[in-house]
């Protein structure tokens, strides 16, 4: 399917295309409750009404409303979010639903074009649409404070705060990513969750409400040439850890803040996403072994994973 027949495949995906609006109770400065309200985007993947959207999009939310392209809107409760990947689905109920096929990510190639498709900044009228290409592919998220986020599709395609948790469509009219604009200081540069990633949180999402995974109690950060240089480190891989949870299982373990974990059960950390994928390999209630540098020093230390949160 060329350039061209973008028109014609927009048109058939616009209907399960959503607009997401939140009403949720902040406090201000004298502690008074003061309700806000925030928008972003999803798409129906199941024509009993289940919707995709990115989680910050309805965190903490205390009414979810959904508005289709038709104009219709319907109160939306939470299925499930996971703020581990910033993935959440909703479900409305409403009859002759449409939905949008989902695509294998994996064929993805740097260079195709791939259009984003979503509600930005308040504007009225409906869904907004923005063509552009896969730009790189693989990238990884680590921000202070966000969740973080691997295997994303990066795009010049642009993507802005409500088209957050849009779809990011290839020429066939099918889902290749989920929009996410967690990153203000990315100008030009726009990011997607792979579909690839989201199949199965959104299988157990829908299944059980929730994701349950292993985890260790701490937070680290890939390590790069810059970081180690920064830090005064003597290795370049690895994952540093930067906090320990009082009283949680990694500081049991005796994980400290500074240590670099190098691999676990044997088999090489050199980043976080390796880590994450080395956790996912094993069950609450494991014990196992982290090998961590520590001045110079290789420590293998045995902490019992427990269930993320």
């Amino acid at each position: 399917m060329g350039a061209r027949n973008v028109p014609d495949m927009v048109r058939r995906a616009l209907p399960a295309v959503v607009s997401i609006t939140t009403r949720q109770i902040e406090t201000n400065q004298f502690n008074q409750p003061v309700p806000t309200r925030g928008l972003g985007s999803g798409f129906i993947v199941d024509r009993r009404g289940y919707i995709l959207t990115n989680n910050h999009v309805v965190e903490g939310a205390e009414e979810i409303k959904v508005t289709l392209t038709d104009e219709r809107t319907f109160r939306a409760f939470l299925v499930g979010g996971d703020r581990f990947t910033d993935l959440a689905v909703l479900k409305i109920d409403a009859p002759a639903l449409p939905s949008l096929p989902l695509a294998d990510s994996a064929r993805l190639a740097v260079g195709e074009t791939v259009v984003a498709v979503g509600s930005p900044l308040w504007i009225e009228g409906g869904p907004t649409v923005t063509a552009g290409v896969v730009s790189a592919l693989g990238r990884s998220m680590e921000e202070p404070g966000l969740p973080i986020l691997h295997n994303l599709i990066q795009t010049d395609a642009a993507i802005n705060p409500g088209n957050s948790g849009g779809p990011l469509l290839n020429l066939a009219g099918r889902v290749v990513g989920i929009n996410t604009a967690l990153i203000a200081s990315a100008h030009g540069i726009g990011f997607a969750i792979s579909i690839n990633m989201t199949k199965p949180v959104m299988r157990q999402l829908i299944a059980n409400g929730r994701i349950v995974r292993p985890a260790l109690n701490m937070v680290a950060v890939s390590v790069t040439p810059q970081i180690a240089y920064a830090n005064n480190l003597g290795i370049n891989r690895g994952a540093l850890v930067t906090r320990v949870d009082e009283g949680g299982n990694a500081a049991a373990a005796g994980l400290q803040a500074g240590d670099v974990i190098t691999a676990m059960e044997g088999h090489p950390v050199k980043d976080l996403h390796h880590l994450h994928e080395s956790l996912d390999r094993h069950k609450i209630g494991d014990r196992v072994a982290v090998t961590v540098w520590r001045n110079g020093d290789s420590v293998t230390l045995t902490p019992l994973l427990e269930e993320y949160r």
